[in-house]
């Protein structure tokens, strides 16, 4: 699978806010963001509830990488797309740390993303117990 999902009983807003503050305790962090729903409107017309893709970084493992392969930056940051399901009850996904590796088929990239891997998993569990 390329993504791990959570679902959370909160508004969009607020669960980026929480995803934010457990990605910190992980030494991890979100290094952009992008409104879709904004940018589809303004450049399509096209209407839709909030969606975000957010790039979820930690920047010793980023650090890593690129000295292993500096043109394994196009697979960087790790991707999460975060959206609501109903009101008040939002999705977040993060992507897979193996779906790197997978692409990179470098040892030192993917014992990167086996911690990476890690990391994000405790960022899960920690969501979920919310």
């Amino acid at each position: 699978m390329y993504a791990q999902p959570v679902e959370l009983a909160l508004p969009i807003d607020q669960a980026i806010d929480k995803l934010k503050a457990i990605l910190a305790e992980a030494k991890m962090g979100v290094v952009s963001e992008v409104d879709v729903q904004a940018i589809l409107k303004a450049k399509l017309g096209h209407e839709m509830p909030p969606y975000r893709l957010l790039g979820v970084c930690a920047p010793g493992i980023a650090k890593r990488v690129l000295e292993a392969d500096r043109d394994a930056g196009a697979l960087l940051p790790c991707g999460c797309c975060v959206y609501e399901t109903a009101p008040g009850v939002t999705r977040i996904a993060l992507q897979d740390p193996g779906v790197i590796a997978t692409a990179a088929k470098h040892p030192e990239i993917s014992a990167a993303m086996a911690d990476a891997q890690n990391h994000l998993t405790s960022v899960l569990a920690k969501l979920r117990a919310e």
